[in-house]
């Protein structure tokens, strides 16, 4: 689409990983710019919608889809990844996660199309005494599913959480050749 010489895209982005990972908050940061403690669990599936400006000549739309993280709602995340074109993946830096727990969610925003750009978010990074996860963990993560960028994000001090939806949006254009 093209507004009187901006070009106007719109991209469905998911948002998954583990229970408590932190992915509401990530986006309630990302929206609002407001970080709640008190976050009660999604119910399979919240949406969001955000404009980007990538540059001046360039916008993006963000339909962000918040996957719940619990079991009882893995049965409707196949059908919730349809047409999406990107995502990000929220590994908790203060929980030990296991690859099985990657691989499930990998396998989950891929299921459409294995080559779908994924950035993956290392999330409550403003917890140091509590980190556990290492970056050797992190690399092979990226390594294993050609995931070009990590960050450590931060909903409650809003460390890198603009910058993710950045970082993918622009993964996005460049994966359908609009950058």
């Amino acid at each position: 689409m093209n507004i009187v010489g901006k070009k106007k895209y719109f991209f469905k982005v998911l948002v998954a990983g583990p229970p408590g990972a932190g992915k509401t908050s990530l986006l309630r940061r990302y929206i609002k710019d407001k970080f709640d403690e008190s976050t009660i669990m999604t119910i399979g599936v919240d949406f969001f919608l955000k404009n980007l400006e990538i540059n001046e000549n360039l916008n993006c739309s963000l339909q962000l889809w918040d996957f719940g993280g619990q079991k009882q709602f893995e049965k409707l995340h196949e059908t919730y990844v349809e047409g999406a074109s990107g995502a990000l993946i929220l590994i908790d830096l203060t929980r030990v996660p296991s690859m099985e727990v990657v691989d499930k969610w990998m396998n989950i925003v891929r299921l459409e199309k294995h080559d779908l750009p994924v950035i993956l978010l290392g999330s409550k990074s403003d917890l140091k005494d509590l980190i556990i996860v290492d970056e050797e963990f992190m690399r092979k993560v990226m390594d294993k599913y050609s995931i070009n960028h990590y960050l450590k994000t931060s909903a409650k001090t809003g460390i890198n959480v603009d910058k993710s939806f950045e970082v993918i949006a622009k993964e996005i254009l460049q994966s359908k050749n609009l950058m």
